[in-house]
C-alpha cells in the first residue's frame, strides 16, 4: 500500500504527430470538415500499413 509508482508521460510523439497532420492539411489544401476526417482516418491507415 505504500508503494509509489512514478508515472513518465512523454507527449514528444504526440506533438510530432499533430504537427504532421496540421503540415498535411496545409500542404492538401483540405477544407475543415474534411481536415476532421483526416484526422480520424489517418491514423488507422499508417496503423494498418505500420502493422
Amino acid at each position: 500500500m505504500g508503494d509509489k509508482q512514478n508515472v513518465r508521460v512523454d507527449t514528444g510523439f504526440g506533438i510530432v504527430w499533430f504537427i504532421g497532420w496540421l503540415f498535411t492539411i496545409g500542404y492538401l489544401k483540405l477544407q475543415f470538415w474534411t481536415g476532421v476526417l483526416a484526422m480520424i482516418i489517418w491514423p488507422y491507415y499508417l496503423g494498418a500499413s505500420f502493422r
